[in-house]
């Protein structure tokens, strides 16, 4: 076998592992979503303004946001009458198509990380209980197995536990975390983790920082105090500051990134949780609505299952079931 073969089929087999992890994540927003608008095309074979009253409602019921939905069925008319269709069935292509648009926006998934040989420095912000510890102990995961020289700083220092959370994923791990005593200055901590990771030729600091404060002083304010101490020291960084939101909340999570992005330089999302929810269409909703984008997502317990977010991997797990019996069905009555 070729060298150019096997690396294709390498590939193909770790594309196929990563659709199958979205597959899996999201098969209860399938199980809600897909399945009423399969129902639907199924049982109204005409599109009149009845399907799409009943399109727009199981969109909203997958918390798809209602700015969205109207600006999707909007679009769907203007496909339709372009297209010349009537028939119901020929319309779930273009709703994956319209689905996958949105969610694309300009903006790459990827991590944006620093040139060869600098310390890349990402900051997760967000509310408590969203899973931030996790998803930061999972992307430490992640960048080991790659190769790379991990460190943790223990920002939260207000949340009872919160060190000691970050400290079990740091020993899970095989990473070391930056901490000082339970309600210390966030900044100081920031300032420590900074050096550590300058003297130890790090390759990636992950912060963690303070959902909720217990004291009089605003987050937002921590939040910027941070910013200045990190880049007078790294006049670059932070090179990513995610903001982590529970899938499950679904409208909260949005209102919650309508906060967090307009006043602390958010850069990105993490959506935790995907897979205990039916109501993934959250997702088009924040992208959508907040022009920023979604860069991993929480696909269930596992370490593996922190994914950088692909707007195409998640419709096509979605509309999974459909597309292969379309593809099926397409198949048997091709003469060839």
């Amino acid at each position: 076998m070729s060298f150019f073969k096997k690396l294709k089929e390498s590939i193909a087999s770790k594309t196929e592992a990563v659709t199958n992890v979205f597959k899996e994540g999201l098969s209860k927003t399938r199980t809600a979503f897909v399945e009423r608008v399969e129902e639907l095309i199924t049982r109204r074979k005409k599109i009149d303004e009845e399907f799409y009253e009943e399109l727009e409602e199981i969109l909203i019921g997958a918390d798809v946001g209602v700015t969205t939905v109207m600006k999707l069925i909007d679009d769907l008319r203007a496909e339709v009458k372009k297209r010349k269709i009537e028939n119901a069935a020929e319309l779930q292509p273009i709703l994956s198509e319209k689905l996958i648009e949105l969610l694309k926006g300009d903006d790459h998934a990827e991590l944006r990380m620093a040139p060869e040989g600098q310390i890349t420095v990402i900051l997760f912000v967000g509310v408590n209980g969203v899973g931030k510890t996790t998803t930061i102990g999972k992307l430490a995961h992640r960048f080991k197995s790659e190769g790379k020289n991990v460190l943790l700083a223990a920002g939260d220092t207000f949340r009872a536990g919160a060190i000691e959370q970050l400290e079990v994923w740091g020993q899970r791990v095989g990473v070391d975390v930056i901490k000082q005593s339970s309600g210390a200055d966030p900044a100081a901590v920031m300032f420590d983790a900074v050096q550590a990771a300058k003297q130890r030729k790090v390759d990636v600091l992950l912060c963690d920082t303070a959902g909720r404060l217990q004291n009089k002083t605003n987050l937002m304010e921590e939040l910027n105090k941070i910013f200045r101490v990190i880049q007078r020291e790294l006049p670059d960084a932070p090179h990513e500051v995610l903001l982590v939101l529970d899938a499950t909340t679904g409208q909260n999570a949005l209102s919650q990134a309508k906060l967090f992005g307009e006043k602390s330089g958010v850069t990105g999302l993490v959506l935790t949780k995907l897979d205990g929810t039916a109501k993934g269409g959250i997702v088009v909703a924040i992208r959508n609505e907040l022009n920023l984008p979604v860069k991993l997502v929480g696909l269930g317990e596992k370490m593996g299952d922190l994914q950088t977010f692909d707007s195409e991997q998640f419709v096509h797990a979605l509309f999974a079931g459909l597309i292969s019996r379309e593809a099926g069905e397409q198949q048997t009555t091709d003469p060839s």
